[in-house]
């Protein structure tokens, strides 16, 4: 009997010993796979181009002084700037607050003229003289716009985007404090435009103080009526980068269209 159950295991340890010699042997002469990488569609050079300036390598040589500014700006904001545009909202039914904005678009149309002029942008000219006419007459001095409804659009320009047109680069980056987001183009831009819009524009055709005084102040508060942004709202730890990346690149399609 034990001589039958040596018999049986040796046989047992043998034909476990072949199979796994047939295992071993069978994984040596599987062939080898191929797993070198294929190359990739694009490389990185034919994606990304030096001679490129991507919104978000935006030049902000000032960044410490317009981060300040932007954090002034946000107080300014908070404790004065909203506190004067809520309590105008409160007091002034929709109606009356829509034909303030439209009466500000026609004053500004002086602008919209004399920068797609100087784009030589003809077509946009005609239809700017043409808007300033209708709603001035037939809309009261501006107070409503039948321009729009008869197909007339708006065509804002500013000198800004006259010197982009003539292929002025847009500098460092910069905030201004109060007037928020801007660069050196667009400030110079600005600058001109308050200028001409002072010396030639209604309020020389007026010639009144306190008109223009009194104009001024309810254009700044129908701008920030009609401008929805928040400081600190986003909800994003970098608002101050995705702004900048924001108004770069909004600013960069405008000059281009």
């Amino acid at each position: 009997m034990t001589t039958h159950k040596n018999k049986i295991l040796r046989l047992s340890v043998l034909t476990l010993t072949l199979l796994c010699m047939l295992f071993v042997s069978g994984c040596s002469t599987t062939p080898k796979q191929d797993v070198s990488l294929e190359p990739p569609l694009h490389n990185a050079e034919a994606i990304i181009k030096e001679s490129v300036d991507y919104a978000i390598d935006v030049y902000d040589p000032l960044e410490g002084f317009n981060r300040r500014a932007y954090t002034f700006n946000y107080y300014f904001d908070k404790f004065l700037y909203l506190p004067v545009v809520n309590t105008y909202e409160f007091i002034t039914p929709n109606y009356v607050e829509k034909r303030v904005s439209n009466f500000v678009d026609n004053v500004y149309e002086f602008n919209n003229f004399t920068n797609n002029l100087l784009q030589f942008k003809l077509k946009r000219t005609g239809v700017t003289i043409a808007r300033f006419v209708v709603n001035t007459t037939i809309g009261i001095v501006g107070l409503w716009d039948p321009a729009t409804h008869w197909g007339m659009e708006r065509q804002p320009e500013d000198f800004g985007q006259t010197l982009g047109h003539y292929g002025v680069g847009h500098g460092p980056y910069i905030i201004l404090p109060i007037f928020g987001p801007s660069n050196l183009r667009d400030t110079t831009g600005l600058v001109t435009d308050v200028v001409a819009f002072s010396v030639a524009g209604p309020p020389a055709w007026v010639d009144d103080d306190t008109t223009t005084l009194v104009f001024t102040g309810v254009a700044a508060v129908d701008k920030r009526h009609r401008t929805k942004f928040r400081y600190y709202q986003s909800g994003s730890p970098f608002e101050y980068d995705m702004i900048r990346m924001l108004y770069t690149s909004k600013r960069e399609m405008e000059i281009a269209k």
